[in-house]
């Protein structure tokens, strides 16, 4: 049995890492500089829209990878700013996304309603 088979992760512990307060001027060399460290990455999105903006998703090949980079990472300084590195939450994703579906529904109905 391999060392990392033997190991208990975390249940939070996935192979996607969230990164936030990104510099706004980064590139996607660089991001994958930063990031390409710590082992093969399937992919890296970032943030366009005005609300994530300075935010990429870092998908790892390896689960481990994505520990290894989240504990190095995590309050790195890059140009000036912070990083804040989080494992992906799925649950919070589709929590909030339905929460944005059940308001544009009410926003929906309001609108039926004021023009009755």
């Amino acid at each position: 049995m391999a060392l990392a088979e033997q190991l208990r992760l975390p249940p939070e512990v996935n192979q996607i890492i969230y990164v936030r307060n990104l510099p706004l001027k980064i590139t996607p060399e660089q991001l994958f500089e930063i990031f390409g460290k710590y082992g093969p990455i399937r992919q890296i999105r970032r943030g366009v829209a005005s609300d994530t903006k300075g935010s990429a998703f870092v998908a790892y090949e390896d689960i481990f990878d994505a520990k290894n980079a989240l504990d190095h990472l995590k309050g790195l300084q890059v140009a000036g700013k912070y990083l804040s590195v989080n494992y992906l939450q799925k649950d919070r994703i589709t929590k909030k996304a339905e929460i944005r579906k059940a308001k544009q529904e009410i926003e929906n109905l309001k609108k039926e309603f004021k023009s009755t």
